[in-house]
């Protein structure tokens, strides 16, 4: 009696559509992803011989050689300081701010900052310096 070899089927799982599934996946990160950016204000501080380092916790206004207010990357009018900073108060530990300006700022600007970010409610508001050595 001759008997039959029963042929082996060959069961593959398929790939390319897992393989299309993760291509998928990474651009659908890639794309939704936002890249924390720095800022990238060219600011040439004044100097002080009296400079200390300040807290990480306290909210910074950058003021570039324009005399345009930035807070969080996000360019604010100065009108508009005072309650975007209150708002940022309310959650903070700290209440202070730091006014990060240029050095060819003039001073009636800088002053009308510091009096935007005291009068919204802000305990201590300080204007970064570099140190002076001498």
């Amino acid at each position: 009696m001759r008997f039959r070899q029963k042929k082996e089927l060959d069961q593959a799982v398929d790939i390319s559509p897992l393989i299309d599934m993760v291509f998928i996946l990474l651009i659908f990160f890639m794309v939704s992803t936002t890249f924390v950016k720095d800022m990238k204000l060219d600011l040439e501080r004044p100097g002080a011989s009296s400079a200390s380092r300040a807290s990480s916790k306290v909210i910074k206004v950058y003021l570039d050689n324009q005399a345009q207010a930035y807070i969080d990357n996000q360019p604010i009018k100065v009108w508009a300081l005072q309650s975007k900073l209150r708002d940022m108060l309310r959650t903070s530990t700290e209440k202070s701010v730091l006014v990060v300006t240029d050095d060819t700022i003039a001073v009636e600007k800088l002053i009308e900052v510091v009096d935007q970010c005291r009068l919204s409610g802000a305990k201590d508001v300080a204007v970064a310096t570099k140190k002076e050595v001498g």
